[in-house]
């Protein structure tokens, strides 16, 4: 618990003091969560399930009692947040509102993402399947990941695609150049008209 109080104070410049800390609905999150998955490790049936509804409701973050989390785990704001049963979560992770940690439907077993050590995975990012973010690697705000990261990688986008490998980037995004799927099926329309609008005319 001590780490993840200390990981607030390190990642946000709002944090004042402990007073303040404690009533992060993140850091109640994550404490709930570790009794809860303390009891399903022994087996013990109902209450991880009872304490993690109960964390819900409070916070309006939703972690499956299975899931594992390392030290240092930090989410901030948080609303929104869901992370699945089988989801391993390495250290000192980063993680904001509306994150969802899920699985595709289509496996069993292992189902959920493993998140490397150092983390940082940005608001509504959607992370799906039995895949593996690489340690200091970044997912962007709103990226759809559904494929492996290697290490030290920055992904952005639906779907999400490497944009920077160990700080250096990898075909930069210029939003200006963004491919307009709608607007090149509009242009090959207009090129078909005009094309029979010539035929049409001879």
């Amino acid at each position: 618990m001590f780490e993840d109080i200390k990981a607030v104070f390190e990642r946000d410049p709002a944090a004042k003091n402990i007073f303040e800390v404690v009533f992060y609905q993140g850091v109640w999150a994550i404490y709930l969560h570790r009794v809860a998955h303390f009891l399903y490790e022994l087996n013990i049936p109902f209450f991880p399930r009872f304490i993690s509804q109960i964390s819900r409701f409070l916070t309006g973050i939703e972690i499956h009692p299975g899931a594992t989390i390392g030290k240092g785990f930090f989410i901030d704001h948080g609303a929104g947040v869901v992370i699945g049963e089988t989801t391993i979560i390495g250290d000192n992770v980063t993680m904001y509102q509306g994150v969802t940690l899920g699985g595709t439907g289509k496996e069993k077993g292992k189902r959920h993402p493993t998140i490397g050590n150092n983390v940082t995975i940005g608001a509504e990012a959607i992370v799906l399947g039995n895949i593996h973010i690489g340690d200091d690697s970044r997912v962007g705000a709103g990226a759809l990941v559904t494929k492996s990261v290697c290490p030290s990688c920055t992904v952005v986008g639906n779907p999400a695609r490497v944009v920077a490998r160990g700080g250096v980037k990898i075909n930069p995004l210029e939003h200006g150049d963004l491919p307009d799927p709608v607007g090149k099926a509009l242009e090959d329309l207009q090129n078909r008209i005009q094309a029979l609008e010539k035929k049409v005319g001879q």
